[in-house]
């Protein structure tokens, strides 16, 4: 087998393991947006809150990259507003709509990145 034969083979490899790893983790951040977990929220937290509908497109455009951002930095806590045991956090938080995110006295409702960036940082 020549030099070239084998390349071609590892690298056909190394593209399938990537395909199959790359559709694993997005089919599992898809399942964790769809999770319904009850929050419960400390009283002087200081991470950012994310509040979201798992049927609401506009949270679903921008889940992905809430979800990979809080794998690296900790800092945020998603809140399925699905969930009936979290509705009460629409009253607590005054909330009008979803997607919302909440960092001490910020707050964004919507999609633009670059306000997302300014609340839940780089």
């Amino acid at each position: 087998m020549t030099l070239i034969k084998k390349v071609s083979k590892a690298l056909a490899v190394i593209v399938v393991i990537l395909a199959v790893l790359g559709f694993a983790g997005h089919s599992y951040v898809n399942h964790v947006e769809k999770e319904k977990t009850v929050v419960t929220l400390a009283k002087h937290s200081d991470k950012v809150l994310f509040f979201y509908r798992d049927d609401c497109p506009d949270c679903q455009a921008i889940f992905h990259q809430i979800y990979w951002h809080n794998v690296i930095s900790h800092n945020i806590i998603l809140i399925n507003m699905n969930q009936p045991k979290n509705r009460h956090y629409i009253q607590k938080y005054q909330l009008t709509a979803v997607p919302t995110l909440i960092s001490g006295n910020q707050r964004y409702v919507g999609t633009k990145q670059s306000q997302i960036k300014r609340i839940v940082g780089d």
